[in-house]
């Protein structure tokens, strides 16, 4: 069968589809400095349905900051059917863009493997009474 690989998200209007298109660049021996304020940059991005960053609740799944200031997140969402799915990682790619040191900022929006609550941090499971 032709879509064995999709799920009930593959078919409803309006669903995010991953994008394809964003290239993860080869690591290299990195930027520490820059990583750790891409990371803070992240931070700042929240899911407005729930009060804890991106980064804590565990969207973030892959990171790659190269010396030369090109930044790769790979990320997801809680849900295909979020709100702001669409928007969410315009928001990335401009948060991580706005920090100095980084010339290309590259966001690919993943949903594999699906998000689950055990990808968050101790500290957003005590923030949302889930401890």
């Amino acid at each position: 069968m032709p879509d064995d690989d999709k799920d009930l998200f593959d078919f409803m209007p309006g669903a995010p589809t991953e994008s394809d298109d964003v290239e993860r660049p080869e690591a290299d021996e990195g930027n520490p400095a820059l990583q750790e304020r891409v990371l803070e940059a992240l931070k700042t991005v929240r899911d407005p349905e729930i009060p804890v960053d991106i980064v804590e609740l565990g969207l973030i799944y892959d990171l790659v900051v190269r010396q030369d200031g090109v930044v790769y997140v790979e990320m997801t969402l809680t849900t295909p059917a979020c709100p702001v799915a669409g928007a969410m990682p315009g928001e990335v790619q401009q948060a991580v863009a706005s920090v100095e040191g980084v010339t290309n900022a590259r966001v690919k929006l993943v949903w594999s493997p699906p998000w689950t609550q055990d990808r968050m941090t101790e500290e957003a499971r005590l923030e949302l009474g889930l401890l």
